[in-house]
């Protein structure tokens, strides 16, 4: 796998791999932690993960930390925002606490604030005080996708999306519309 590699504390060490340089045994490490992190896991959740760059921890051997970032399109303001979508953000139940999700995200920020307009994802209620304390700021306006039939609304994820400001300005109470893609849009 190439990659590129960072030592945390303790035993752990993080690396930075496109989808592309991941081997068959990573991917299946990876897809194997999501699943059993996350009790409402499906194949369409495990495709958005896919495309981009992965943040990946091994702690003795063992993956105990993902998360990727890909790239989207997001509407807002009459804009076509270049956009680092965080996906599979997931530790693993024994090895939370102990700044692994920190690292991941260190690590993917970087990638988000070089690469693109904006970053942005779609936090569960137990993550969500995570992102806000990092810096990503909810988004407080109606949420909406591009779909095969046109743009529909997205009210059930109001409140759930957050973005990192980069270097567009944002009016958080405005329409922010999500590009289309299988399973959650968002």
């Amino acid at each position: 796998m190439g990659s590129a590699g960072v030592k945390m504390a303790g035993m752990a060490e993080l690396r930075l791999a496109h989808t592309a340089d991941l081997d068959g045994t990573t991917i299946k490490a990876a897809r194997a932690l999501l699943w059993d992190v996350f009790d409402d896991m499906t194949e369409h959740d495990w495709e958005h993960c896919l495309g981009g760059i992965h943040a990946l921890v091994w702690e003795h051997g063992e993956l105990v930390g993902h998360a990727a970032v890909v790239q989207r399109r997001l509407l807002h303001a009459g804009r076509a925002l270049r956009t680092g979508y965080v996906e599979g953000v997931a530790v693993r139940a024994d090895r939370r606490r102990r700044g692994i999700g920190a690292a991941m995200m260190t690590e993917l920020e970087r990638v988000v604030r070089g690469a693109y307009e904006l970053g942005a994802l779609g936090a569960s209620d137990d993550g969500a005080a995570f992102y806000q304390a990092r810096g990503w700021q909810r988004w407080q306006g109606p949420t909406f996708a591009l779909t095969p039939t046109g743009t529909r609304r997205t009210p059930e994820e109001d409140g759930a999306i957050y973005v990192l400001p980069v270097a567009t300005p944002l009016d958080p109470t405005g329409d922010l519309t999500c590009d289309w893609r299988e399973g959650d849009v968002w």
